[in-house]
């Protein structure tokens, strides 16, 4: 009885080991993934401010333009 719970105990503990060296594994893939995610994410923010901008530039020359043209009409 001893010899059968030992070799129960061995196994557990194998069979824990493995499980172990499975999830340190899948944790870091997990890491390496959550860094690009990260990354990706902090180009996509980069790339909406200057959108921002871009937008903001044009929408201040198209309110110039507006502007001029409204001028342009009432002095008419």
């Amino acid at each position: 009885m001893l010899e059968a719970s030992l070799n129960q105990i061995e196994q557990l503990v194998n069979d824990l080991l493995h499980k172990n060296t499975q999830l340190t594994e899948q944790n870091a893939a997990l890491g390496q993934e959550l860094a690009q995610a990260k990354e990706e994410n902090e180009t996509l923010q980069l790339s909406l401010m200057e959108q921002e901008e871009k937008q903001g530039a044009t929408t201040s020359r198209l309110q110039a333009l507006l502007e001029r043209a409204g001028a342009g009409t009432v002095g008419a």
